[in-house]
């Protein structure tokens, strides 16, 4: 096979990667993240940096209990996993590793924005609930959904994301 030829098959196997792709790790994670905002109310001496770090360990523990349960339940079941299923597991659920880095990120550049602590965590939090509606609209067109199925997973994604702000402002007042 000439090297045109490998590359063809690389790039016609990307293209069916991202065919299939599942993003609904993206949305979970996003979720998982602004729960990890809400749940982070009593931090320690560096708040900040603790919050970015929880941030994205939880992100990266729940991705290994998500390739883990992949890896032992519906796969184990149909065959033992070699070291390809295995990376594609990895690879499937990194979104939800993904989604924990731009309400991270937000935490991080809070304080350039001149943000107190309750703002860097009132401004991660809206950066993971805009995650999750938008993980849940590349979900939906990457599956090519209607329009009007895009508007109606979107929807339902916001609303899911004003809940947990509601719990917020709940348990904040």
């Amino acid at each position: 096979m000439s090297t045109s030829e490998r590359a063809a098959s690389r790039d016609g196997r990307g293209a069916e990667r991202r065919a299939r792709a599942d993003y609904t790790g993206g949305v979970y994670g996003s979720m998982l993240a602004s729960s990890v905002i809400i749940g982070a109310g009593s931090l320690g001496t560096y708040p900040r940096l603790e919050l970015v770090l929880l941030l994205l360990l939880t992100g990266l523990v729940f991705w290994i209990a998500h390739v883990h349960a992949q890896l032992f339940g519906a796969r184990l079941a149909q065959r033992s996993p070699d070291r390809r299923i295995v990376l594609e597991v990895c690879r499937d659920e990194w979104p939800i590793v993904k989604a924990a880095v731009p309400p991270a990120a937000a935490v991080a550049i809070s304080p350039l924005l001149g943000l107190d602590l309750s703002g860097a965590l009132w401004l991660a939090l809206a950066v993971a609930v805009a995650g999750q509606v938008g993980w849940s609209v590349v979900a939906a067109r990457r599956a090519d959904a209607p329009w009007g199925l895009v508007a109606v997973t979107a929807s339902v994604n916001l609303l899911l994301g004003l809940l947990i702000i509601a719990f917020k402002l709940y348990l904040t007042h």
